[in-house]
């Protein structure tokens, strides 16, 4: 996804509706009692040609949910089924949130914008179906300093307080409301195919396998790959790169999203829904993001291993309709391209040009040994170490066969890199819920943006 893209027209591009008669139910937005603008980011408007809209029609639109010109005429909640935390659930679906409009980008590319706290819907069980103001600055944070680091997410696009008071049974109560409003190239979760295969519907299983090929123009499997014209084979194979691509730029970036079940994994290997998530203080690999993970399944280490399961439940669902050989070989490429992502990103983020063989995996191995001896937090070690400074022994013997890129901006040479550890996070809301105070947001944002900018020059 190009991330500081030209300003772009308004293209509309409602492409769902030729499958939403199955995959989803419309749905009717809360009427919340108030609708104050909190956040817009106007840099992920001008990609889908949104940024120029004036505050009171942002606000008619996506705090009040009115369907944008030629888009959706409705939200529509959209069904799925999922593992959490390894345990088939058949009762789950969009819940407090619902797809609300579909955009192209400058390259042709399809975005959704859908939604988190914009009321009830058929799947909210006995839940309220809103979002904490909390919950939607925590986003905030997660989306950009993960953007900033180069790792495919979607962008919170815009926040907006709703004026009720919410009770939460981990944070203090009553608390403020706000509903969210997400950017991201594709709304189906894994759990979208798991539950049409539980139920047999097997042509529409094939449908979704085309409309979701939509999303990935041109792309193709490897030349050997066994049926590679297969749908169904050319979907995993699309799923399994960017799922392996992931996975290894949570690790690199330090990063534990603490739920990742299979409705919380879309199809275009895009980080979302970000709840329990943290950055590691230090590296360690049993870190657990959400105080649920009593067993630690989703730790900081076991994040490519639950990604890789993931991708496995949509090989098993596809298997109800296309023979299983080309899958499993589909699934087989995971952990190889893992590797190669995991040894490419740690060259990159240490400023160092990756060579593509055998010495990137000794780098990572001994940062990692270094990493865990030192308990260095990992902002730290990439920013001390940034262009193969400061390393001494292995360390600084196999830094020294690489060619630096450019690193000598003023940002590198600064006492200390920007980070998002928890105590950050919690000063940041507090000057919000105890002051009304969003400048240390807007500011962090900021200065996340400049980070992003020198890490991708």
């Amino acid at each position: 996804m190009p991330r500081n893209p030209d300003p772009v027209a308004y293209r509309p591009a409602p492409i769902i509706g030729e499958v939403a008669q199955w995959l989803g139910d419309p749905v009717a937005p809360a009427d919340f009692p108030q609708t104050v603008l909190r956040f817009r980011n106007d840099r992920a408007a001008a990609q889908v040609g949104l940024q120029s809209l004036p505050d009171e029609d942002w606000i008619r639109h996506f705090g009040r949910f009115e369907p944008l010109a030629d888009n959706l005429p409705h939200p529509l909640a959209l069904r799925y089924h999922g593992h959490q935390f390894r345990v088939y659930n058949p009762d789950i679906g969009d819940g407090r949130g619902f797809l609300f409009a579909q955009l192209k980008d400058g390259g042709d590319r399809i975005l959704d914008l859908g939604t988190k706290g914009s009321g009830q819907t058929p799947y909210s069980r006995q839940g309220d179906g809103r979002l904490t103001l909390k919950g939607a600055v925590r986003e905030i944070l997660a989306t950009e300093m993960l953007e900033a680091l180069g790792v495919e997410t979607s962008r919170t696009f815009s926040v907006i307080e709703t004026g009720e008071q919410l009770e939460r049974g981990d944070e203090p109560s009553p608390t403020r409301s706000a509903v969210l409003v997400r950017l991201q190239h594709s709304h189906i979760r894994i759990g979208s195919f798991q539950r049409l295969a539980l139920l047999e519907e097997h042509d529409h299983l094939r449908e979704l396998v085309d409309y979701c090929l939509r999303h990935y123009p041109g792309a193709e499997p490897p030349d050997d790959a066994p049926d590679r014209g297969e749908p169904a084979v050319r979907l995993l194979h699309q799923v399994v790169e960017r799922m392996a691509e992931l996975a290894a730029s949570y690790m690199v970036g330090g990063f534990v999203h603490g739920v990742l079940n299979t409705d919380n994994m879309n199809i275009t290997g895009e980080s979302f829904d970000y709840g329990p998530w943290r950055f590691l203080p230090r590296w360690e690999p049993g870190f657990t993001a959400a105080y649920f993970d009593h067993a630690g399944l989703y730790a900081f280490a076991r994040q490519p291993e639950a990604m890789r399961w993931n991708s496995a439940q949509l090989a098993i669902a596809l298997r109800s309709i296309c023979e299983a050989p080309p899958l499993i070989a589909a699934m087989d490429r995971f952990g190889p391209l893992y590797e190669a992502a995991m040894a490419r990103r740690w060259c990159q983020r240490l400023g160092l040009k990756p060579r593509g063989d055998e010495v990137d995996r000794q780098l990572v191995s001994l940062s990692e040994a270094a990493l865990r001896s030192s308990n260095e937090p990992p902002d730290a070690f990439f920013f001390r170490h940034r262009g193969g400074r400061n390393a001494d022994h292995a360390l600084g013997e196999i830094m020294a066969q690489y060619e630096a890129v450019e690193n000598d901006h003023d940002y590198w040479q600064g006492d200390r890199p920007e980070t998002m550890l928890i105590d950050e996070v919690e000063a940041i809301w507090a000057a919000i819920d105890r002051d009304d105070d969003w400048g240390p947001l807007h500011a962090k944002v900021d200065a996340l943006r400049g980070m992003g900018e020198v890490h991708r020059a």
